[in-house]
């Protein structure tokens, strides 16, 4: 079976059908004749007929003269049901004897085969946002993610005659598409290099826009633009990863605090041996060393000790 969009893990089958841009006759034209056929020229013959029946000479003249005048003011009457308006936005597709014969996109008052069916698409941009899902992310924690898809009717024919109801179909497959793309990355990194759904927002909704459009190209659906509108652990899990963040953020903010502390104490004793204010042997730099670590790296204010006497005392 051919398939189409399967690199996205969507097969569908290919479209069998595309849209074939009409035009349609111009209404006002075709106005103004029905109207005259209904209100002129078939009155007019079927007047003359009654007259001609009426005289004394052969009635056959007459009689054809009444057929004429009614065909035609029939045939106007049933030309008017060929008018079909279309409004910016919108398109009809026109089939007929169920047999697909084009699309009409041309706005203002248009004429067409009476006969034929004229079911109106609407070509303006739309938006659809899903409702909050609960899935597993890649590390299998639990996540709620829903995204809003603008997307707009690219061909018509593929969305009336592919899909049962293309609306419908781009919901279903939104949600689809939603699913598969957060079950593929973890919430967080972690500090690793991979793509997560919440530092990596730009690349994933990327993806995720990718994803959609394979999976509603059967239905003749263009995807304008994708975003993630809410993104969040699930209510059991939040807590603990709310404190597994708050403890994450705590480490590097030490780390930070060490690496700036280490610097200063570097550069302290640097300064006091380069300007020979003291020195110092291996011992006391050990001891200024810890005090200044101390001092640096502690929450708490520190209570300094005055030392009176010498430097060993």
């Amino acid at each position: 079976m051919v398939t189409y969009g399967s690199e996205a893990g969507a097969e569908t089958p290919a479209p069998q059908i595309r849209e074939l841009t009409r035009n349609g006759v111009s209404g006002w034209a075709a106005l103004g004749l029905s109207l005259a056929a209904v209100l002129l020229l078939g009155p007019g013959v079927i007047t003359g007929g009654g007259l001609l029946a009426g005289s004394d000479a052969d009635p056959a003249p007459g009689a054809i003269l009444i057929v004429i005048g009614s065909l035609l003011v029939l045939g106007g009457l049933v030309a008017l049901g060929g008018l079909t308006a279309v409004s910016p936005g919108k398109a009809r597709v026109v089939s007929l004897f169920g047999r697909y014969t084009g699309t009409i996109r041309t706005t203002g008052l248009r004429w067409v085969n009476p006969l034929s069916r004229r079911r109106k698409v609407s070509t303006r941009i739309r938006n659809h946002e899903t409702p909050p899902i609960k899935v597993n992310d890649a590390d299998g924690n639990p996540i709620e993610i829903a995204a809003v898809v603008v997307w707009q009717v690219q061909d018509t024919a593929r969305a009336v005659y592919e899909v049962e109801d293309f609306i419908e179909f781009v919901s279903i497959q939104t949600e689809t598409a939603v699913r598969h793309i957060a079950t593929s990355y973890p919430y967080d990194n972690h500090g690793d290099a991979t793509l997560s759904l919440r530092d990596n927002a730009d690349e994933i909704t990327g993806r995720l826009s990718g994803e959609i459009a394979v999976r509603v190209a059967s239905a003749g659906v263009r995807i304008v633009e994708s975003r993630i509108t809410r993104l969040a652990y699930a209510p059991e899990i939040a807590q603990a990863m709310l404190r597994r963040q708050q403890a994450g953020a705590v480490v590097a903010a030490r780390q930070r605090i060490v690496e700036g502390a280490v610097g200063m104490v570097e550069l302290a004793l640097a300064r006091l041996e380069a300007q020979d204010v003291v020195e110092l042997d291996e011992e006391r730099k050990a001891a200024m060393v810890s005090n200044l670590l101390v001092v640096l790296c502690s929450e708490q204010s520190t209570q300094p000790v005055v030392n009176a006497g010498s430097l060993y005392h």
